[in-house]
């Protein structure tokens, strides 16, 4: 489908830093570059905004968030308040297929090179989506598919604030933070495991908020 395409490709834009912080994307001018109609360009944009790259603005259109502290500040709150809830199921539930994905998901994202000589200080697709799954499959052992979905969501929203943080700050990409999440999981040690998750979840915050906006 065609708005499918134009959806895919608005999304990676933006997650690319193809477009600044709160910066307008108006349906005309993407309409014309894109080679579609109005109507196609607004439906791919409405679920833009239900991943959480995209504000509606009330008469003004549609833009990307906006940087700012309060944003992103809320964004690392429900994360911090959810996800370490979730892992501690995850710890208390998972089985042994759950260690074993653990296991394989922590080794991919050690084994895959953060950064590529040609896209500078941007985290590479490949580490990005190891880096997805590594957290996603750390939760997946808590049984509960709702909950998940709850991640998800919260996951896609806080991405993009994610990479502008990882732009300004290349030095940190959390990899002993990671070991050690993987190690407190699989010695199914709930209270450290959650206590890494929520220590993790600061840092990368404190790395976007802490530094200048570009």
């Amino acid at each position: 489908m065609l708005s499918e395409q134009v959806y895919t490709c608005l999304r990676d834009a933006i997650m690319r830093g193809e477009y600044a912080p709160g910066e307008a994307l108006k349906p005309q001018d993407l309409a014309r570059e894109q080679g579609v109609s109005l109507a196609v360009v607004r439906e791919a944009l409405v679920r833009v905004v239900g991943d959480g790259l995209a504000d509606r603005l009330h008469n003004r259109g549609f833009a990307v968030p906006a940087l700012t502290h309060q944003c992103w500040q809320e964004i690392t709150e429900a994360r911090r308040t959810i996800e370490p809830v979730v892992l501690r199921l995850s710890v208390e539930r998972g089985d042994v297929d759950w260690e074993a994905r653990v296991r394989a998901a922590h080794h991919r994202l050690a084994r895959t090179p953060a950064y590529r000589p040609d896209q500078g200080t941007y985290y590479c697709e490949a580490w990005s989506e190891a880096h997805r799954v590594f957290h996603r499959t750390l939760l997946e052992g808590c049984g509960n598919p709702v909950l998940l979905e709850t991640f998800d969501r919260m996951w896609t929203a806080s991405e993009l604030a994610r990479r502008w943080s990882a732009h300004r700050d290349p030095g940190r990409d959390g990899a002993d933070d990671h070991r050690r999440l993987e190690e407190a999981a699989l010695a199914r040690d709930a209270d450290a495991a959650a206590a890494l998750l929520v220590q993790h979840l600061t840092l990368t915050a404190a790395a976007l908020t802490d530094t200048p906006t570009p």
